[in-house]
């Protein structure tokens, strides 16, 4: 059994789960209720350390506004002042016992579909409440053992319609208008989650409009788009071309709202659960 680690601001560290930018995620009790908590944890080392101050208070005030199953909660954002000046911030959070698309083992089709249905369920609920997520990638989507899903790190969310002063976002999937600063609305998540899609199905990314650069920091010429199905010749059409649209440069190409791309998905996993069923009763009468 793990030991305590570290008592701060009120919670008890077990162990650190992970990093991201500039921050860390611990493993932690709350001393309130002693429940189960993550925690993430930045420290004000240098002035750009601000930005993700702020990240970590959007966050807070995102998750605080949608609940639904496939969104992690945020409880508590709790700041550490010396001399009036914030050095620390906490944010505690749900802990889900889960890993990240991009560590997880292979996952049969079926299955990569069933957890894009749900990472675009969750988004779904966001957009009804008139937010988009702007990072959905694979490290933001945790996956646990019997196959549910978190989306998490809200940080970048923001109103639909938003303009952003900054290029935000994650440079393999970003969308067009998050590079030119338009105005943010649920084609940009589509954009974002297409490309997650496009990474999952054949382990490349999209190109994007941040271009790619060497070790030399030599920019490296984009290659053209190729399909799924070009790339991967057992790919169901129908589920290639999905991705596709998802990741059109000009979003009025692209479905028109998230149910658009939760429809078309369950109607793929319907085909391959039957095509599965179809090929299991043919092996079982040949037997």
């Amino acid at each position: 059994m793990a030991k305590n680690i570290l008592n701060v601001g009120g919670f008890t560290i077990i162990k650190r789960l992970g990093t991201g930018a500039r921050s860390t995620i611990y493993l932690a009790t709350n001393e309130h209720d002693k429940t189960k908590i993550a925690l993430k944890r930045v420290i004000y080392e240098r002035p750009e350390d601000s930005r993700i101050f702020e990240q970590v208070e959007t966050e807070y005030k995102i998750a605080r506004k949608i609940d639904h199953p496939y969104v992690r909660k945020c409880y508590k954002l709790k700041k550490i002042r010396n001399f009036l000046k914030t050095t620390e911030i906490l944010l505690s959070m749900e802990y889900f016992d889960g890993r990240s698309l991009e560590d997880s083992p292979t996952l049969s089709l079926i299955d990569v579909l069933l957890v894009f249905r749900m990472v675009a369920s969750g988004l779904n609920a966001m957009h009804q409440n008139g937010l988009v997520h702007c990072d959905m990638k694979p490290n933001n989507i945790l996956i646990n053992k019997t196959g549910s899903i978190k989306i998490i790190d809200l940080g970048q969310s923001c109103k639909i319609g938003t303009k952003k002063q900054r290029i935000q976002g994650t440079p393999d999937y970003i969308a067009p208008e998050q590079v030119k600063r338009k105005p943010l609305g649920p084609r940009t998540d589509i954009f974002n989650l297409g490309a997650t899609m496009y990474w999952a199905l054949t382990g490349q990314n999209v190109p994007t409009l941040i271009p790619k650069k060497d070790k030399l920091g030599l920019t490296i010429p984009q290659k053209q788009c190729q399909a799924p199905h070009e790339l991967k010749k057992q790919m169901p059409l129908p589920i290639s071309k999905l991705v596709m649209d998802c990741v059109k440069e000009d979003p009025a190409e692209r479905p028109s709202n998230m149910m658009a791309v939760i429809s078309r998905l369950d109607i793929m996993v319907h085909s391959l659960m039957g095509n599965k069923i179809k090929a299991n009763k043919n092996a079982s009468n040949n037997n």
